[in-house]
């Protein structure tokens, strides 16, 4: 609704099945749709899956939020090269052999190109996206020893796996809402307002598909 209402021209609601409530308006001359993903793999498993099959959408760009766990600061802007996962959602779609996926490298290439234009500055990494969202006894710095990654986040290896499986496009940003190292973390309201530069970021780009 606040991506909708504040950046989108002409938007009407195309879906609201579930309470996920779509609009498909313009930003600027671009036709756009920004569709809900729900939370974890199986939610944005789903709707993926079915915007990428059933609707002919060629390209995603999530926009949502992370868990810190390196020093990026709140606020801060992540760009998901790697998506690294302890979900069996690829093993059980289409068998993918991996715990690990890659968002789409030329889409990732012309975010990258854009924020630069736009004066923002982002970093790009890897991220890991877990099933269980309060992990007991999580040694969050195992994971960035072992993969890596710059944070943690629940939908981006379901959305990557079902972009490579059905030959579409994905990208996935992230503002940094909490941190495992700092103890400030974002209210919803500082949360929503704060996803202003990636919404701008993910529209932006959208011109130049």
């Amino acid at each position: 609704d606040y991506t909708a209402r504040k950046f989108i021209a002409k938007s009407k609601i195309v879906n609201n099945v579930r309470g996920m409530t779509a609009y498909t308006g313009f930003y600027k001359s671009k036709k756009i749709t920004v569709f809900p993903s729900g939370m974890g793999c199986p939610s944005m498993g789903i709707y993926s899956y079915e915007l990428f099959k059933e609707y002919n959408v060629d390209t995603i760009i999530r926009i949502g939020t992370m868990g810190g766990y390196t020093d990026l600061k709140l606020k801060d802007i992540v760009l998901v090269d790697n998506s690294i996962t302890n979900s069996n959602y690829g093993k059980y779609l289409c068998n993918y052999p991996n715990i690990n996926i890659n968002g789409d490298m030329e889409l990732n290439n012309i975010i990258l190109n854009t924020s630069k234009e736009l004066g923002l500055n982002i970093y790009n990494g890897n991220i890991y996206s877990s099933d269980v969202f309060y992990e007991q006894n999580n040694d969050f710095k195992d994971k960035v020893a072992k993969y890596n990654v710059l944070g943690v986040e629940m939908e981006s290896f379901a959305l990557f796996t079902n972009a490579k499986l059905l030959n579409k496009k994905a990208a996935t940003l992230l503002m940094v809402s909490d941190s495992f190292i700092y103890p400030d973390k974002l209210s919803s309201l500082e949360r929503e307002q704060g996803l202003d530069n990636l919404i701008t970021l993910a529209l932006e780009t959208s011109l130049k598909l």
